[in-house]
């Protein structure tokens, strides 16, 4: 019986509930509560980026090459001499036809001047009909070779312009097939180059997917941390037989930098609708290897939070977001700048 006082009283400490943890005080930093963002679902694959301009620049007249002005990885500027052909035959050639069409505007103008002498006796009756049909041909036949002498100036004058290489398009020399004293005929092939000012991303679609990218007609295309939202997207009408896949073609906006054919890069197609969790792209820390977040727990507690992170996107403000994959849940408190909540970790 007396130990029973004791027992109750050892019963009564051991049932006991432990205090609650204290709650720290509110953190100094800006917090922000992370929730899911509705948005649109990707398929990634694999593209290859290329020039909607590339191009062999080949030579439209014969003679030896003379000089070049640009080499491989030189920039050239759109109508650019790219090089030049020795052009002393085919200015000999314009000197001669500038002088037959000297000679023929001279006789079409004496033929001319007769012709009207003759056609004014006509009318009075002076001159049979006979003759002024004679004059009338004549001054025919001096202005159809008039005609003649100038085609053939403007046909020796695009022949002395062919001499002078020009870039078609402002771009850069991917590859010189000639050098100074070789000699080239019609076609032979010169410099190869490429423009950066239009590229564009070309992807192998699978069939099983080909109908859900057909209907959206959206992509955009991931280099590092940067998007490129497509400007439009086309989808071959066929199907490879023995890859059962769809050749596509992604264009880019116009001078996407850091771009550049050969490339591969990902491509998301868009296919539906999904949900996920954005965080301002400020509040990413990296330490060595290790990429974190700043979580802010219900009892203020600061911890860094190791992430894994998906791409990144423009917000309705402006401001540069980047998704998260994994280590950070809907409703959760993160800091916005992590040089302070690490202070208070």
């Amino acid at each position: 019986m007396l130990l029973l006082p004791g027992m109750v009283l050892f019963a009564a400490c051991g049932s006991k509930t432990p205090p609650a943890p204290a709650t720290l005080p509110a953190p100094s930093f800006a917090t922000v509560v992370v929730q899911p963002v509705a948005g649109v679902a990707e398929r990634e694959l694999d593209g290859t980026v290329e020039a909607v301009n590339q191009a062999t620049v080949a030579a439209q007249t014969g003679g030896r090459v003379a000089e070049i002005h640009y080499d491989v990885n030189d920039f050239v500027p759109a109508g650019a001499v790219l090089l030049k052909i020795r052009s002393i035959g085919q200015r000999a050639e314009l000197n001669q036809a500038e002088a037959a069409l000297s000679e023929a505007g001279a006789r079409e103008a004496e033929v001319r001047a007769r012709y009207e002498r003759i056609a004014a006796m006509y009318e009075r009756k002076v001159v049979a009909r006979a003759q002024f049909d004679q004059a009338l041909a004549e001054r025919d036949a001096s202005l159809a070779r008039l005609n003649a002498a100038r085609a053939a100036v403007a046909s020796a004058t695009e022949g002395v312009a062919w001499t002078e290489v020009r870039a078609p398009y402002a771009g850069i020399i991917t590859a010189r097939k000639v050098r100074v004293g070789e000699t080239v005929a019609p076609g032979t092939p010169l410099i190869s180059a490429y423009s950066l000012e239009k590229l564009r991303v070309t992807v192998d679609i699978p069939q099983s997917l080909v109908e859900q990218v057909r209907l959206r007609k959206k992509a955009a295309v991931y280099v590092g941390e940067r998007r490129i939202d497509a400007s439009t997207v086309t989808i071959f009408p066929e199907a490879d037989p023995l890859s059962n896949t769809f050749r596509t073609r992604v264009e880019l906006p116009a001078n996407a930098a850091d771009l550049y054919p050969g490339m591969y890069v990902k491509v998301g197609f868009v296919t539906g609708e999904t949900s996920r969790l954005l965080v301002p792209r400020t509040a990413v820390i990296t330490r060595s290897e290790v990429t974190g977040i700043y979580v802010v727990a219900p009892d203020n507690q600061v911890s860094l939070r190791q992430v894994r992170l998906g791409h990144n996107f423009t917000g309705a403000t402006g401001a540069e977001q980047i998704e998260v994959l994994a280590g950070l849940s809907a409703g959760e408190r993160v800091a916005l700048d992590p040089v302070a909540a690490a202070r208070a970790d």
